[in-house]
């Protein structure tokens, strides 16, 4: 496999970490102090690529990157991303020139910087015009506070129309073996305009990473809980398709990790993912999934075994779907 692969510009190992773990989502966050050891342990381990946003643990996430790591600002690639609004009763997307701007520097002053790699939009926003969402990311790579603009969960038809304005680095979207939406025109339409493709919840919200067994002992404010797949009836059945992967990827001699992020990065050379995990021996596990050759009809046992026709379950309950701009099945 491809040691490195470019994003936004820079040469970065293709399995980055995402840093949203640390500060929100997945059952209860780790202490402060372990979360600063994690993303050191992962800088001084050779991760260059670490992806937050404003939203994760509505801030803390950056902070604690700014803690840990950012007097090496020079050795990663640094993204963060905005767009959702979760602000008390006020929620929703805001794409808005001024929302953006605005956002930037909150964040900007959280991660200790003066600028980010990448700045995503997390979200598409229908209420404004594209070309004055992607004019508020062109002025903030002229003023120098980013190096490139990136979306995250977009048709094919935005991010072309986005692309035309101003050229786009990346697009960020959830990619495994078992949430493929992106094989509906992302894919292809990256590829041809020579942007990268960052997988984010590569290995399936840990379920293909050997995260998850027992459902109901996820924590109350899981976000997985809400989730269709890993609803209880729905559950049952998934279970078994993992316990399959599982001894796939056993008999192949890797982790069943190592076996969902290689199949997300077989996809091409602009492909990248961004698992992430609050543990620095789940880091090294993944981060060694670059150095890893895994046989193509291993690749293709695990494409066939778990898939958008097998899984049961949509990705996201349906108040989460109506946020998402990505093509769907």
């Amino acid at each position: 496999m491809t040691k490195t692969r470019l994003l936004a510009g820079r040469a970065v190992n293709p399995v980055g970490l995402g840093c949203m773990n640390v500060a929100w989502a997945y059952g209860n966050p780790p202490a402060r102090e372990d979360a600063v050891a994690l993303f050191r342990a992962a800088l001084d381990g050779g991760c260059d690529h670490f992806d937050t946003a404003n939203i994760y643990g509505k801030g803390v996430s950056e902070e604690i990157l700014r803690d840990a790591i950012m007097d090496r600002r020079d050795e990663f690639l640094l993204a963060t991303k905005t767009g959702i609004i979760v602000e008390g009763p006020r929620r929703g997307i805001d794409c808005s020139p001024e929302s953006i701007t605005a956002s930037l520097d909150a964040s900007l002053q959280r991660l200790g910087t003066d600028h980010v790699d990448l700045f995503y939009m997390h979200r598409f926003d229908p209420k404004v015009p594209i070309a004055d969402s992607v004019g508020a990311m062109a002025r903030a790579i002229e003023a120098g506070k980013i190096g490139a603009y990136g979306v995250s969960e977009w048709s094919s038809a935005h991010i072309r129309e986005a692309h035309a304005v101003h050229p786009m680095a990346a697009v960020q979207t959830e990619f495994s073996l078992w949430t493929r939406n992106v094989e509906l025109g992302v894919m292809e339409t990256t590829r041809e305009l020579g942007i990268a493709l960052v997988a984010f919840s590569p290995v399936a919200r840990g379920a293909l990473a050997g995260g998850v067994r027992d459902v109901a002992a996820l924590t109350d404010q899981d976000l997985r809980r809400t989730h269709p797949r890993f609803l209880p009836d729905n559950w049952a059945h998934n279970i078994k398709l993992i316990d399959a992967f599982d001894a796939l990827a056993a008999d192949a001699g890797i982790t069943p990790a190592q076996l969902a992020l290689a199949w997300v990065l077989s996809h091409g050379d602009h492909l990248h993912a961004i698992p992430g995990t609050r543990t620095i021996a789940h880091w090294q596990e993944n981060h060694a999934t670059s150095g890893l050759v895994v046989a193509p009809e291993v690749l293709d046992q695990a494409s066939a075994l778990v898939n958008q026709q097998t899984v049961t379950g949509h990705r996201y309950p349906d108040t989460m779907r109506a946020t998402i701009d990505t093509e769907d099945f």
